[in-house]
């Protein structure tokens, strides 16, 4: 698939690399995996003169040896003898680019722990040495985001306020969506764009690898997604095993939970019979994998707050390749293909509400967007947008089928919002049928 979108970051990294010829930069690149970092950087240093180190586990001489290489050939010149530390190849990096200027990309950082803690402490030390002298333009990139969160953000960290500039790499919204499907498919549907959302949330590897194979109708990416030979089968596993370590068994229940339609704490703690208080703060806080949602002009203490896993991917992944991972053990592709089908009008339904909250924010004509519910939970908005700026206030009702939505209950669930909130009395909303038509 050919490069699409990244605009505004390629923009902030050309700036960052022109900044780096009088000042030295230390840029962090984070996102979850397959999200297109590493993508996203070599393009950024396309035409350029750069160094590319990817950290694997294995003994620090022998990863210095391949650093070295690497940075020799780049460089075009000997930058020391045999180095056993990482910390020396870092310091003859940074007494290189006192010399001249120079880029260097350290791919997946974090894993410096695995291979030597003290490395970020030694990187530290030679970076406050060198750095009012170096032209150096420093780009580490970091998939596990808590350990990332955990080596730059945390106060007692050693690299703690030692990056210039902390960029994360999001998914690609709903406008990039429908570029790339019309690369591949000019003639499009709507139901084609859903499911394209609903199964990869906008991560640029799993639109890749749908678009590679042809597969751009939903009935085409459930047989992707779920065959034999398909990578995605393990992949909520192989990208969260190593972000919850040894609790992953209690993350993956409360997320499956919360995939299954359970989004209160107590229908969580009920179905895993155990409190998960803790554990949801974590995957909110610390993971940033579920969002704590409330009822529009709600309290932060309000008890009736639902989560709701952000992600569209690990949304479908547990709410059906986890849950029914007992059909792939036995082989049985076939059925869970036919059970994706049969529950996939109810799960797009959801993500259809997910999809227009993403076209409203990236349209940048709202200051406020939200939904809403009683305690009883008998009324309930999809959608509240508010553009503060002009006095308009929009309140949207979400559904697959626009035949289904009814104006006027919705405009009684207005009049609830306003009873129950006393907000927006006397205001004049838009009331909005949205469905897979206005997509």
């Amino acid at each position: 698939m050919k490069f699409f979108d990244r605009v505004r970051e390629l923009e902030l990294l050309k700036e960052i690399e022109e900044r780096s010829h009088r000042t030295a930069q230390f840029t962090v690149v984070v996102g979850r995996r397959r999200v297109g970092k590493t993508s996203l950087i070599l393009k950024a240093c396309e035409g350029k003169e750069f160094a590319y180190l990817f950290v694997e586990r294995m003994a620090e001489s022998d990863l210095c040896a391949v650093f070295q290489r690497e940075l020799e050939e780049r460089f075009g010149e000997q930058i020391l003898g045999r180095a056993e530390k990482f910390t020396d190849v870092f310091e003859a990096m940074m007494k290189l680019s006192v010399k001249r200027p120079i880029t260097v990309v350290i791919d997946e950082f974090q894993e410096f722990r695995k291979v030597n803690m003290s490395v970020f402490s030694g990187i530290q030390k030679i970076w406050d040495l060198y750095k009012d002298r170096s032209k150096i333009n420093l780009i580490v990139s970091g998939s596990v985001y808590t350990l990332i969160q955990k080596i730059f953000k945390t106060k007692k960290a050693a690299l703690y306020g030692r990056e210039t500039a902390f960029i994360k790499i999001e998914p690609f919204g709903v406008a990039v969506l429908k570029e790339i499907l019309a690369e591949y498919k000019p003639k499009y549907g709507k139901e084609d764009l859903l499911a394209l959302w609903s199964l990869t949330g906008g991560v640029a590897k799993y639109v890749e690898i749908l678009m590679d194979r042809g597969a751009t109708s939903f009935a085409r990416m459930v047989q992707t997604i779920v065959r034999e030979d398909s990578v995605l089968l393990e992949e909520g596993r192989a990208v969260l095993v190593e972000e919850f370590e040894k609790e992953y068994g209690v993350y993956f229940s409360v997320m499956s939970a919360i995939a299954s339609g359970r989004n209160t704490r107590n229908e969580i703690s009920q179905a895993l019979g155990r409190d998960v208080g803790g554990y949801l703060t974590r995957l909110e806080r610390d993971y940033a994998l579920i969002s704590r949602r409330q009822p529009l002009f709600a309290k932060e203490s309000s008890k009736g707050a639902r989560y709701q896993i952000d992600d569209c991917f690990f949304r479908f992944w547990f709410r059906f390749i986890y849950k029914y991972s007992f059909l792939l053990q036995i082989k049985g592709y076939e059925k869970l293909r036919a059970i994706i089908t049969r529950d996939y009008p109810q799960f797009s339904g959801l993500a259809l509400e997910s999809y227009f909250r993403e076209l409203f924010a990236e349209s940048g004509e709202w200051t406020r967007l939200g939904n809403w519910w009683d305690r009883k939970g008998g009324n309930e908005i999809d959608l509240i947008a508010e553009d503060e700026l002009n006095g308009r206030v929009l309140v949207a009702e979400v559904k697959r089928e626009k035949s289904r939505i009814d104006l006027d209950a919705l405009r009684e669930k207005f009049k609830a919002f306003t009873e129950s909130t006393g907000r927006w009395r006397k205001a004049k909303p838009e009331f909005a049928a949205l469905s897979m038509s206005e997509m």
